[in-house]
């Protein structure tokens, strides 16, 4: 390796030089360039688009992969430029686990076909979530990784370019201006009337020799602030080209948000599909648990809503079963409904606020809109998670949880 002492030496003196210099800047003892309202604008813009996108990537990358091993296994695997291995997520990982509880239960028994359900259903929302994750990280993180990885390094290095020049730019100015009263000074100093009836006038002579020399180095600091002021000027319009791009910058980010937020809406429009397409699968089978004298596990529920909306529902008060209603048919004890030999009774019937759509698996069943008001009352010997629903002339069972029962 080419090891050169003198310009290592040259160049810990630049430091050592310029450190002191913006030490004194610092400490108002020395001069300082300031730079134009418009060109400091930029620069906190720019500072504050820097530090606002490293938070936002910091906490779109915890969103996406809360487990903090993990994303460092993922950093690791990009910078050493290879290919992440595939990782099982969450609900796959419990779609298996179902699906070999299902098994070793019993596939053929109600708690073994539920199982089996739910694991599809889990797995296909950890199939969505991969899909959601990659999606992201190509629309979203990667713009915004590429901008802190690239842009800003580019802004960085010339920005430190720039600020190099106006300490050399700063540092002319002083030199000339020492110049200039070591100039003046000399000048005072020669316009002194001379001894002649000395035999050797030597201060006469030192006086305009300094003088001349002073003159000299006047005019070549004045020339080096030429240039040096030149080389500002120039850096400071690269500097200030990138700058202005961060407006671009920020158009991107725009376009890339849109694109996340798109990806994410389509990823919880599937999971609630997925969802609601259980709860009616869950609430096809709950009639078929009832009265199963084989079975030992208790009959499961009728269809639970989604979690969210399942957190914030309100006690669901029970519904009064009429004892005796005249006009019901004996087929209803015994599990099979007609709705159209129910007549509704006298009293105990009372209003429900639908919460959720729901879609007849048959005859037997009323299709629901959300916010839509029924009327539903019990019968003797049916089954507790579902209840009659009656709207105008229509009349059909309908599931307990998706209402919210009213006083």
């Amino acid at each position: 390796m080419d090891f050169n002492v003198k310009k290592l030496a040259s160049d810990a003196g630049v430091f050592f030089s310029r450190a002191m210099q913006f030490t004194e800047e610092k400490l108002g003892q020395a001069e300082k360039t300031e730079l134009d309202a418009h060109f400091e604008n930029l620069l906190a813009r720019a500072d504050c688009t820097k530090n606002w996108t490293e938070k936002i990537l910091r906490q779109t990358e915890v969103l996406l992969q809360p487990n903090p091993s993990a994303r460092v296994e993922e950093f690791l695997y990009e910078k050493l430029d290879r290919k992440v291995p595939s990782r099982v997520t969450n609900g796959e990982l419990l779609a298996q686990y179902m699906t070999e509880a299902a098994n070793d239960f019993g596939p053929g028994t109600p708690y073994g076909k539920t199982l089996i359900k739910v694991g599809e259903t889990q797995r296909r929302l950890g199939a969505a979530e991969r899909d959601f994750i990659h999606s992201a990280s190509i629309t979203f993180l990667t713009p915004l990784r590429n901008f802190l990885e690239g842009d800003w390094r580019t802004i960085a290095k010339e920005r430190r370019i720039l600020q190099n020049r106006r300490l050399d730019l700063d540092a002319c100015k002083a030199r000339l201006k020492k110049a200039k009263a070591a100039e003046a000074k000399a000048a005072c100093e020669g316009d002194a009337v001379p001894d002649f009836q000395e035999t050797r006038p030597r201060n006469y002579v030192l006086s305009a020799s300094a003088s001349a020399l002073w003159s000299d180095e006047v005019e070549k600091a004045e020339h080096e602030l030429r240039l040096t002021q030149t080389e500002f000027d120039r850096q400071a319009e690269v500097t200030r080209l990138l700058l202005e791009g961060i407006s671009s910058t920020h158009v991107n980010h725009l376009r890339c948000l849109h694109e996340f937020v798109e990806s994410q809406t389509n990823y919880y429009a599937q999971c609630y599909q997925y969802m609601l397409d259980l709860q009616k699968q869950l609430g096809r089978f709950s009639g078929t648990f009832v009265g199963n004298a084989d079975s030992t596990s208790p009959p499961p529920a009728a269809a639970s809503p989604p979690a969210v909306a399942a957190a914030t529902l309100p006690a669901v008060p029970t519904i009064p079963v009429v004892p005796t209603i005249v006009g019901v048919p004996s087929t209803v004890a015994e599990g099979v409904l007609n709705p159209n030999e129910v007549k509704p009774p006298a009293s105990g019937t009372r209003k429900a606020r639908v919460l959720y759509d729901y879609e007849a698996a048959d005859s037997t069943e009323l299709a629901l809109l959300a916010d839509e008001m029924i009327t539903v009352y019990s019968l003797p010997g049916m089954d507790p998670d579902w209840l009659i629903g009656e709207r105008g002339n229509q009349k059909g069972k309908v599931p307990v949880t998706y209402l919210e029962l009213l006083s």
